[in-house]
């Protein structure tokens, strides 16, 4: 299952008084994200070609999701129903003003907000997504999450520890957020390529 959210992270305001839109899907399995993009004016023709784009980037795993689960925008026409709809994946659409019928990408935004957007002034639409490039790496492979027992959602579960090797702690976004402290040749967590 994919959930979207846009409408969530339209107030990421820059410092030259310019308002960005962030459009993100999430697999609601693993608590995946992934960023499709970042504009000033978001267009229907604009989300229509973010969801192109995603259905390329996932390849033979589009056809893994059944549900896509979106807010009710006007900048999500019948064109971005389309592209899901094309692929065999179900289109449904939150209530009107039912923050719960989309509440992972309301906690996902709540998170992001909190622990990054607040605390970086965002100059422009490339800082930003230099910004969430950098928190992906530590949302994806370090920070725990309740609905998958403590893992992140790039890990997976059952590796060895080795309680004998060096602790680290790493910085992230400047010294914004520092990492959990763990051991340094700890396996288990993947590398996330185009995610968040």
């Amino acid at each position: 299952m994919l959930i979207t959210g846009e409408r969530h992270l339209r107030l990421v305001d820059a410092v030259l008084l310019q308002r960005l839109y962030v459009l993100f899907v999430m697999e609601l399995q693993t608590r995946a994200v992934d960023i499709l993009g970042v504009t000033t004016h978001p267009t229907g023709a604009w989300t229509v070609q973010q969801a192109r784009n995603l259905f390329m980037d996932l390849g033979e795993r589009a056809a893994l999701f059944r549900f896509l689960i979106r807010d009710r925008d006007s900048s999500f026409t019948t064109g971005f129903d389309e592209v899901f709809a094309g692929n065999g994946t179900r289109v449904i659409k939150a209530p009107l003003r039912s923050p719960r019928a989309n509440s992972f990408a309301e906690r996902f935004v709540g998170t992001l907000r909190r622990e990054c957007l607040d605390q970086v002034l965002i100059l422009g639409e490339r800082h930003l997504l230099q910004v969430l490039a950098e928190y992906a790496r530590h949302y994806h492979g370090h920070r725990p999450h309740q609905g998958r027992q403590q893992e992140p959602p790039l890990c997976r579960g059952g590796h060895v520890v080795d309680i004998t090797a060096r602790i680290e702690r790493r910085q992230v976004l400047g010294g914004l957020i520092s990492e959990n402290y763990r051991r340094a040749a700890q396996p288990g967590c993947e590398t996330p390529g185009q995610r968040l």
